[in-house]
């Protein structure tokens, strides 16, 4: 099994900005552990992190006969972004949205994703450890052989 673990932007800075909400970590850390985890659960990632909309689009479209899942946080576009939502939804690709803090506990506007509705499961508040769990889910997916869904 194959996923694509997709960040947007700045994101790079983890560990530099609002450590408050997100951390002394850094990006470096997270892609480090996401690597060691994915090796223990006997799964292959390839991350990717951009500042630019339209380079997570083209990273989508690009991977789409490559993976078979996709893991993203895509920060501040998950609020308004209708075209990572439609490159979501036109590749077919079991989708997990991930955020490091709890999105409900935070800003009104952060309330409301335009991606989850085209995934499969969306994952909030749990750090680091949400990523984790995101990859354990497309792994027992794999195991059971249950059919793809992207809601």
């Amino acid at each position: 099994m194959k996923l694509l673990v997709l960040f947007g932007p700045n994101l790079n800075l983890l560990g530099e900005r609002e450590k408050e909400v997100y951390g002394s970590s850094s990006f470096e850390d997270l892609k480090v552990m996401l690597q060691k985890e994915a090796k223990r659960i006997d799964i292959e990632i390839e991350v990717f992190q951009s500042n630019h909309e339209g380079e997570i689009i083209d990273c989508i479209h690009s991977k789409r006969k490559e993976v078979d899942g996709i893991i993203i946080n895509p920060g501040a576009y998950t609020h308004y972004s209708i075209a990572i939502r439609d490159a979501i939804k036109a590749v077919n690709i079991p989708t997990i949205e991930v955020h490091l803090s709890n999105v409900y506990a935070r800003e009104e506007f952060r309330h409301h994703s335009v991606i989850a509705p085209v995934c499969w499961g969306q994952i909030s508040g749990l750090g680091f450890l949400g990523f984790v769990l995101a990859m354990e889910a497309f792994a027992l997916k794999g195991e059971r052989n249950e059919p793809g869904k992207t809601c």
